[in-house]
């Protein structure tokens, strides 16, 4: 059913909630049938939106799935929500279970950017502050995310990077990182085996709404003394309940 024609901030406000909601990518012309505005209308609104970074014209260069700016708007809903002493109180609950640092990341362009974290109480842990932003291509996060794009979009992304050495493990070959990042759709998790940090390996499922779409990451940090590559799997079932309480509390926002 078609909605009626509004005023130009009920048809921005119609346009970002359209193409948050949906499950693919629209096009204006998608969003026109759903909105019923003037097609002139709904290519100009689409392209500012574009323009100011709410909306991001996927590679095929028609239609538009949440941008950077979108995202920022939702992680700041969530970090000042209601909810937020509860968000804390998982993120703790898990942290004391592992024994390790524990921390929520969302993408932020080509980084990810920390929205919430508990620090272990162990004397050797890495300080990361709210709002901090590491690479896509050698953590745990950035490649958890990267899988959830598709692959033509997740090759032109990783065309973009500059793949440098940041560590003893970092991937510094595009093929290899895409690889590495099939490998990671299929098995839903991510592991940052010492390619951000000499002696630190980070492990990261990913938090998704009730479509199932992925909105952030739930990770864990800690020096390799403490949990080696070998260990990993002893700690997926901890960090996928912590992540399914997430989504659902962030259902509930």
């Amino acid at each position: 059913m078609k909605r009626e024609r509004g005023s130009t901030i009920e048809r921005v406000l119609d346009i970002l909630d359209t193409v948050a909601s949906s499950t693919k990518p629209l096009s204006a012309t998608d969003i026109n049938e759903v909105l019923n505005l003037p097609k002139a209308t709904a290519h100009r609104l689409c392209a500012k939106l574009e323009a100011r970074g709410y909306l991001l014209k996927r590679i095929d260069g028609k239609s538009y799935q949440p941008g950077n700016r979108l995202f920022d708007i939702a992680v700041g809903v969530l970090a000042n929500s209601r909810f937020g002493a509860t968000r804390q109180a998982i993120l703790t609950e898990l942290s004391e279970k592992i024994g390790e640092t524990c921390n929520i990341a969302y993408p932020d362009g080509l980084c990810m950017a920390y929205s919430d974290r508990v620090e272990t109480n162990a004397p050797l842990r890495l300080q990361f502050s709210i709002g901090m932003r590491v690479p896509l291509y050698c953590t745990a996060s950035g490649k958890l995310y990267l899988s959830t794009l598709p692959k033509s979009r997740r090759k032109a992304v990783i065309n973009k990077l500059k793949l440098e050495v940041r560590a003893k493990n970092t991937i510094t070959n595009p093929d290899m990182l895409l690889a590495e990042i099939d490998n990671i759709e299929r098995q839903q998790v991510s592991i940052d085996n010492q390619e951000l940090y000499d002696d630190i390996i980070a492990i990261a499922v990913p938090i998704t709404d009730k479509q199932g779409r992925f909105y952030s990451s739930l990770a864990i940090q800690a020096p390799v003394s403490r949990i080696s590559i070998n260990q990993t799997d002893r700690y997926l079932p901890m960090l996928r309940e912590a992540a399914n309480n997430l989504a659902m509390l962030a259902e509930d926002e």
